[in-house]
């Protein structure tokens, strides 16, 4: 099974194109899921280059409902004909930074039509992968709620992010954790996926949120990446370059930076 890294921030390989968004190709043998679409159709034409048909692709996961990562989203359903989306059914809220820049998802039901599936539960799309809705937060110093509102009919409130999901693949009785921007804590998502399987980590792979974080927040992070004791950990982008730096100081050589175009064999 491999991981393919359709965009992100970063990109080194000739040919590439990067963005400030993410997409995952996660490809089992015999199913290929789309986990995100970027901000843009850029992906596509990465795709192509990197030998991925996206037509053959069987269904797509939307983390949540943030532009960088299903801005692509309506161009791949006119190229691809048969995924499914998955999703939870709060992506199509209002979302803003602060209350003036609109950064969600248009809702066109048109485009949708018999096409998408909103879960509430855990869900598996294969037999050794799932998606897992639900992420209690446990460790609160490890969100990423400021600045990030919801507008509705009584105005503006903060965006907790209830849309949120994550992808999880299990092999060989351990954990390969997919986050792709960790809103609600990349501590509280492993921890969540930790006490549905109970079984140890091998990859955490994504955004952690850590940009713009604090003391407090990086040393919530840390403190329960030592506590999973991960096999790997791939960080990108909303993670933030200087905050990598900081993860690769502190962990070492379990830690990579996942940028655009890299393969990940689990």
């Amino acid at each position: 099974m491999k991981i393919i890294t359709l965009i992100e921030n970063l990109v080194y390989k000739s040919g590439l194109l990067a963005e400030h968004g993410l997409s995952f190709l996660i490809d089992t043998g015999k199913r290929k899921i789309l986990f995100d679409t970027g901000q843009s159709p850029a992906f596509l034409s990465n795709a192509k280059k990197l030998d991925v048909d996206i037509m053959e692709i069987d269904a797509v996961v939307i983390s949540h409902g943030h532009f960088d990562h299903t801005g692509g989203l309506y161009e791949f359903l006119k190229v691809n004909k048969k995924a499914v989306i998955y999703a939870k059914k709060e992506i199509f809220k209002e979302k803003f930074k602060d209350e003036q820049f609109f950064i969600g998802t248009p809702h066109n039901p048109a485009d949708l039509k018999d096409r998408i599936i909103y879960i509430r539960s855990t869900t598996e799309l294969d037999p050794c992968i799932y998606l897992l809705p639900d992420i209690p937060i446990i460790n609160p110093a490890d969100t990423s709620f400021t600045r990030f509102n919801i507008h509705t009919t009584d105005g503006f409130i903060q965006d907790e992010f209830q849309d949120e999901l994550f992808l999880v693949i299990k092999r060989k009785k351990k954990l390969n954790v997919l986050s792709s921007c960790s809103h609600r804590g990349i501590s509280n998502i492993l921890r969540a996926a930790t006490e549905q399987f109970h079984l140890p980590v091998q990859l955490v792979l994504g955004g952690f949120h850590l940009k713009d974080a604090g003391a407090d927040q990086y040393n919530a992070v840390s403190g329960y990446i030592k506590q999973a004791d991960p096999e790997s950990i791939g960080v990108c982008h909303c993670t933030g370059v200087d905050k990598y730096l900081e993860i690769k100081s502190e962990f070492g050589n379990k830690v990579f930076y996942n940028m655009t175009g890299n393969h990940i064999l689990i």
